[in-house]
C-alpha cells in the first residue's frame, strides 16, 4: 500500500502532466529547488505546508485539491 507521501507525489505528478509543466518549470513557478519536485513526486520527501501552498499556487488550484487521494 502506498504511503501518504507517495500518494501526494502521484497527485503532484498528475497535476504537472495535466498542466504540461516540466519538473523544472514547476520548481520555478513554485519557487522551490527542482530536486525537491523530484523527491516529492517519488514520495521520498515530506513537503512542508509552505511548499504545498506554493505548489497549489503554481497549479492555480487549492491545497484541498492537491491532497485528495
Amino acid at each position: 500500500m502506498a504511503t501518504i507521501y507517495e500518494k501526494f507525489g502521484l497527485n503532484i505528478k498528475k497535476y504537472r502532466k495535466i498542466t504540461g509543466m516540466t519538473q523544472e518549470k514547476l520548481a520555478e513557478a513554485a519557487k522551490v529547488d527542482p530536486k525537491s519536485i523530484i523527491s516529492i513526486e517519488n514520495g521520498t520527501r515530506n513537503p512542508t505546508l509552505r511548499t504545498i501552498y506554493r505548489l497549489a499556487k503554481a497549479f492555480k488550484t487549492s491545497i484541498e485539491e492537491l491532497v485528495k487521494f
